[in-house]
């Protein structure tokens, strides 16, 4: 048995996850890892025995807040591993790594989901306290391990890497093809999530839609029961499992394959959230083509509507670049009009940036950056125009909303979600105090409320 350490000798390591939630899984499970082994995270980089940063090498303003934060580190502690996306990236000066073309004094550099290599270089420098089969992991989920979002919502990532080669996207350079976790892991890990009182589940990949298709939707075994691997079985078992703990599940990054459409009917039974996050892109046929987008894209309306006749209720959410190399005015026309056409519930938009490595760069048309940022605002004109004509049809609507923020029970109010709200990226319902005095709202737990009014992208409402 090791020798109990004093809280004095217990090593602590400071930690930054930057970029998307996929990224914040891959810190969850670091994270996780170190708790089990006894590391303590520190709230400041000086206070530390070392550091890690965790990176997004996607954009160039990413890349940027990166390398900042790799530098504020190193001048504030000195001792930095370094992980993440921008990991995975080449230095301009063609150098096997930009993070250590730029900062090369770090400890250690890995790419994405590297866990074991960051644990690796982090016993190197400073040796782990005890033995992780000897303790339990506390303000874990038992086999979900230690998650950074708040105890009541939670993202389960079901795979790695993606299969398209997308001309404005590096992705797949950085994380590789698709890789499917077994379907068996991934219940048990939503299980232990529901049990330890997850009320919102987020489902995440690079591609959710093409869950299992490496594996060949091979069949794998959940309760000593076969499932296929294959996002269909996926989300139903899921749907049944929250279901038992009154919780709700929410697809992210779904592509609008046909595959789809055998989905949309169990949102329709309230199985699972009528929430669907779709990276469409574009709408005119030769920009996605020129995009290397996957399925059909021109018959990404059709599909749409079909959604809406199966599910009325049902909302989308998507992203956008406007001034892709080679855009016309009559293609960016036309990307306004299927907006308006196919009524997208929640939209962003990004203005194309060049991104180092990507195909794109060598389409002819590069359109200049005041183009590419106007005709970002003119779609964010349009994108705001029509899901603040949605806002305004739920006023009168009574809704569950799932209560984020509630200070002194509510008394004063709060601030929940909606079905139609994920957490961070889209609006959210701002709650006024309640007229029963005998009402009261936390964080973490369900309440009605009765939509009153909209202000600008939120939704008011009064608990009920």
């Amino acid at each position: 048995m090791n020798e109990a350490i004093s809280p004095a000798k217990i090593p602590h390591i400071g930690f930054v996850s930057l970029g998307c939630p996929k990224a914040l899984t891959d810190s969850e499970l670091i994270l996780t890892r170190l708790s089990a082994e006894g590391y303590q995270t520190s709230k400041t980089f000086a206070g530390a025995d070392l550091v890690i940063v965790n990176t997004c090498g996607f954009i160039d303003d990413a890349v940027r807040e990166s390398l900042d934060t790799i530098g504020e580190a190193l001048a504030e502690n000195g001792k930095v591993i370094v992980t993440g996306c921008l990991g995975a990236k080449a230095g301009s000066d063609g150098s096997a790594n930009l993070v250590r073309q730029m900062h090369p004094s770090v400890l250690a550099v890995t790419g994405p989901h590297a866990t074991q290599e960051v644990m690796d270089a982090v016993h190197e420098h400073l040796p782990k306290p005890h033995d992780p089969f000897l303790d339990l992991v506390p303000n874990a989920f038992g086999v979900a391990g230690i998650k950074l979002t708040p105890r009541h919502y939670a993202y389960l990532k079901i795979s790695e890497g993606c299969n398209h080669r997308c001309t404005f996207c590096i992705i797949p350079s950085m994380r590789g093809d698709l890789v499917s976790r077994p379907i068996g892991d991934v219940l048990m890990e939503a299980q232990a999530l529901f049990a330890g009182g997850v009320k919102e589940l987020l489902v995440i990949s690079q591609d959710t839609s093409a869950y299992g298709v490496d594996l060949k939707y091979r069949t794998g075994f959940w309760n000593g029961k076969p499932v296929k691997t294959r996002m269909l079985e996926l989300v139903q078992q899921l749907g049944e499992m929250a279901k038992e703990y009154g919780a709700w599940v929410r697809l992210h990054y779904v592509y609008p394959y046909p595959s789809v459409d055998e989905v949309v009917p169990l949102m329709a039974t309230g199985l699972i959230l009528p929430y669907l996050d779709v990276p469409l892109q574009h709408s005119h046929p030769d920009v996605l083509k020129r995009m290397k987008r996957p399925a059909s894209g021109e018959r990404n309306l059709e599909r749409i509507l079909r959604w809406r006749e199966i599910c009325p209720q049902i909302v989308v959410r998507s992203t956008f670049i406007a001034g892709f190399p080679g855009e016309t005015e009559e293609e960016f026309t036309h990307l306004l009009d299927f907006m308006r056409e196919a009524q997208i519930d929640r939209a962003g938009c990004f203005a194309y940036s060049p991104v180092q490595g990507a195909a794109a760069n060598e389409i002819p048309g590069m359109l200049p950056l005041e183009l590419r940022e106007e005709r970002r605002s003119r779609f964010m004109a349009v994108a705001e125009e029509v899901s603040a004509a949605k806002l305004r049809q739920r006023v009168g609507a009574t809704m569950q909303v799932l209560v984020d923020s509630a200070p002194g029970m509510g008394k004063k109010g709060g601030v929940g979600r909606s079905y139609a709200d994920a957490p961070e990226i889209d609006g959210s319902v701002r709650l006024l105090p309640p007229q029963k005095v005998s009402k009261t709202l936390k964080a973490g737990e369900f309440t009605k409320a009765r939509i009153v009014g909209t202000q600008g992208h939120d939704l008011v409402g009064l608990p009920i």
